[in-house]
């Protein structure tokens, strides 16, 4: 691309800035980011997060990526967001196409356009920015003037409903995989571009590590189920496999986390102290995918947590994972840290505890220098049956005792989560969570001598998801969602004694058929993405913007052509012979394996934890060559010895 192509649009951009609702998530120029001339270098990355940039710019996935890339010689990362309503309108009135914070240079002057997925929510976003950018919004009509569009993050798992909008996808960790896609993509640049965008695809798709959907044909069977899915070129493999980095010291990122300009969701530095998790919870996408477990070592998180808080002036740190006090060494880690900050009074955070890992000892050391807010336990399901079917391995008593620590010890908020719509679920089986947060009102009461005791209770409805035990299951409709949702309200306002210290939110079922429908969808949900974004469909994850209807109406129009709908998606069982349509792509997971567990859950059996015990045979550790890594290294942390005096002075914002 030339320097012309690639100029910054800030002049056009700025003169829109005053029209529209916070113009400072336009601007860039945050601490830490990454501005590097053009010309210097030869493989230009444009990341994206396709949210709005208060959520978008604290995501770890994009932050790490974008200092990898950035570190590299003769490489150039820079990132961009999804714009709202009032500067989209704005930009195409005015001609301004989708640029990036940094540099605010045109998405389609880069030669990678990357977008990291978490939900599926954000697929319509994607197709914003594409049209934005002057980018055609399905593969086959690109050019050599448009970058590789590329996908990633753990939606991307099941890459199949926006298989048409994007070129590529990685799947697992991405540290590693952009690098070697950048040494791809260089050599075939420095080649002079031979034989088109179809020639470096198909160097990216021979690795075996690079997914190119269009290099595969999916033939359907006249019920509407998949009959195969087959490479339609030779030299493309059958299956693609997902990336695994194995020793996380070796990639201590983010070294300098970017630090807001505009309030954003999240205002703390993050470390991520392990990855994986092999608790077997049966509904976890997130911890099926990312198997085995792999930790960072004490001293590890200690210099991340050292660097990082240099770097950004944040007062509090949170310590990421999917089950953070899990870590082999999270006692240790947390005394570490928190005798180290004692007098900046910085404060620590676990996101999420599991009830059966919480200890006292853990929580005063996590408050000691930050404020004491609530608690957050999830025992998913409300009765012991259900938490039986999940593998959720946490008993009502494990719940209480803990609860009935905190409560002791002077907290006064716990939050439970649960969730609602799970396999071979009842009434009877949600209406329990009721009986669950009054037990818990009662113990805290009786532990604490207080009335001022408050337990809130958040559900959420369970959405299947790919390459977990529950791939096959139905799911519950909307409207029965309600319904047990409704009654379980009613039961708890109902209640004189405890009703009114019991806080409760939920959402409606709607947004999870969507959402069922996006994750375990094949190439033919595409047209209804499509159409829902041609009808105006934005930021379908802010329930201010989101409309069901829309969704409904986009895919009756569109799915019929193929005899199949939306509840052919989401509220069928599938069977053990059926083609899923990510039975390509190879997270590690023996499908047999999966099937076992999932028939293993309807009959209420628990499968343990395979970290501390023998291996259950998932796939993961001798089909992708890894294994388990967890500590104690039976290392402290030390004390830091430079006295905070000095550094104080150059500490004032």
């Amino acid at each position: 691309m030339s320097a012309e192509v690639a100029a910054s649009v800030f002049p056009q951009l700025e003169a829109l800035l005053p029209h529209v609702q916070k113009p400072i998530q336009y601007v860039g120029g945050e601490l830490n980011s990454t501005v590097k001339p053009w010309e210097t270098t030869d493989v230009r990355w444009a990341l994206m997060y396709p949210d709005a940039y208060e959520v978008g710019l604290p995501n770890q996935g994009v932050m790490i990526l974008y200092e990898v890339l950035n570190e590299r010689e003769g490489v150039l990362a820079e990132r961009t967001y999804s714009v709202w309503p009032d500067l989209e309108e704005l930009m195409r009135e005015h001609r301004v196409p989708q640029f990036t914070v940094d540099s605010h240079r045109p998405v389609k002057a880069f030669d990678v356009f990357g977008l990291s997925f978490s939900t599926e929510l954000g697929y319509t976003n994607m197709l914003t920015a594409l049209d934005l950018a002057g980018i055609p919004l399905e593969s086959k009509d690109r050019t050599l003037d448009d970058p590789i569009v590329l996908a990633g993050g753990h939606a991307a798992f099941n890459p199949e409903p926006i298989a048409d909008f994007v070129d590529a996808v990685i799947i697992g960790d991405g540290e590693q995989a952009v690098l070697d896609m950048t040494d791809i993509i260089r050599a075939w640049k420095a080649e002079g571009q031979p034989g088109g965008r179809e020639e470096v695809l198909f160097r990216l798709a021979k690795t075996g590590s690079v997914y190119i959907p269009a290099f595969y044909d999916v033939e359907y069977l006249a019920d509407g189920r998949i009959a195969r899915v087959v490479p339609n070129k030779s030299g493309v493999p059958w299956r693609v496999s997902k990336h695994t980095v194995m020793d996380l010291d070796e990639w201590p990122y983010p070294k300098q986390p970017l630090v807001p300009l505009a309030e954003t969701v999240h205002e703390r530095m993050s470390v991520e102290i392990f990855r994986g998790c092999t608790r077997g919870c049966r509904f976890c996408q997130a911890g099926m995918i990312t198997r085995p477990v792999r930790e960072r070592s004490i001293t590890g998180i200690g210099d991340m947590v050292e660097k990082g808080l240099k770097a950004t002036g944040f007062e509090e740190v949170g310590l990421l994972s999917l089950s953070s006090a899990d870590h082999s060494e999270i006692g240790d880690i947390a005394k570490g840290l928190a005798d180290r900050y004692e007098e900046d009074k910085i404060g620590l955070s676990l996101p999420s505890t599991r009830v059966d890992a919480f200890n006292v000892d853990l929580a005063n050391e996590l408050t000691r220098n930050g404020r004491r807010s609530g608690l957050t336990f999830a025992p998913e399901g409300g009765s012991e049956r259900m938490r039986k079917v999940i593998n959720k391995m946490v008993s009502e008593e494990d719940l209480i005792r803990t609860v009935s620590t905190a409560y002791g010890n002077g907290w006064r908020q716990v939050k439970l989560y649960f969730m609602c719509g799970l396999p071979t679920e009842t009434d009877e089986d949600v209406l329990q969570i009721a009986d669950m947060a009054m037990n818990v009102i009662a113990e805290g009461r009786k532990v604490s001598g207080q009335n001022d005791i408050r337990c809130t209770v958040s559900i959420g409805g369970f959405v299947p998801k790919p390459h977990t035990p529950f791939q096959w299951a139905p799911q519950l409709s909307a409207e029965e969602t309600d319904v047990r949702l409704g009654k379980l309200r009613d039961k708890i306002r109902g209640d004189k004694k405890y009703g009114r210290s019991i806080g409760f939110r939920y959402h409606d079922g709607k947004p999870g058929i969507v959402e069922g429908l996006l994750s375990r969808g094949d190439r033919r949900i595409g047209s209804v993405i499509r159409a829902v974004y041609e009808d105006g469909g934005r930021f379908d994850g802010w329930r201010e913007h989101f409309s069901y209807d829309r969704w409904m109406q986009c895919a009756e129009k569109t799915l019929p052509a193929f005899g199949v709908d939306v509840d052919w998606y989401t509220t069928r069982e599938r069977t053990y012979e059926e083609v899923l349509p990510w039975d390509h792509l190879d997270s590690g997971l023996d499908k047999d394996w999966l099937w076992e567990d999932w028939q293993d859950s309807l009959d209420e059996t628990e499968v343990e934890d395979c970290r501390w015990t023998p291996c259950f045979d998932c796939g993961v550790c001798p089909q992708l060559d890894l294994d388990i890594q967890i500590g104690p290294t039976g290392k402290k942390l030390l004390p830091l010895t430079v006295k905070k005096d000095a550094a104080a002075s150059g500490h004032e914002h």
